[in-house]
């Protein structure tokens, strides 16, 4: 799938943001995130490092969950503080429970962060100071509606190091619902 850049490099699976979402989280992290550090589009990681070797097998996984279900209910519920940065934070029980999924599929192969159910959220910032974090969660408070959405599917990709690799995306195309 990626060939052989960086074949032993973790993995990284995302929860896919509508494309309308996405453009405007996109827009607020790069208006925000320390640009020296701001190697990615805005996204919702759902496993930090799979191991590199389960490229094929996690391939095989998300290919029968996106064929099975259709779009994942979610809501974006307001800010949450990172303590050195903020964050849209999410709620979605759905791909909380296709995550579960997934984890039991690789119980034994992951990391101990990967091992507990994750806070659903965009980074938006980060690596700042408390006080600037503080002062963007403050200013972005007003602005921030919750709405309602749905994931589009899953999204692999390989640390690279800052920048990540684009293995592929697997839409939702099913109509069970998660």
């Amino acid at each position: 799938m990626s060939g052989a850049a960086g074949q032993g490099a973790p993995l990284i699976l995302t929860a896919l943001l509508p494309k309308d979402m996405h453009a405007w989280a996109t827009a607020l992290r790069t208006r925000h995130f320390p640009p020296e550090r701001n190697h990615l589009e805005a996204h919702v990681t759902v496993f930090h490092a799979i191991p590199a070797h389960c490229e094929a097998e996690v391939a095989g996984v998300l290919k029968r969950l996106a064929a099975a279900f259709a779009p994942v209910d979610a809501e974006l519920v307001g800010l949450m503080s990172l303590g050195r940065g903020t964050a849209l934070k999410l709620e979605s029980p759905g791909i909380l429970r296709l995550r579960e999924a997934i984890a039991d599929h690789l119980h034994g192969l992951l990391t101990a962060q990967d091992q507990h159910r994750p806070r659903l959220h965009v980074t938006i910032q980060n690596r700042v100071s408390p006080a600037e974090a503080k002062a963007l969660l403050a200013s972005l408070a007003s602005n921030i509606e919750p709405r309602r959405f749905a994931f589009r599917g899953f999204g692999l990709h390989r640390y690279m190091g800052g920048p990540w690799l684009h293995i592929g995306d697997f839409a939702f195309r099913g109509r069970e619902k998660a």
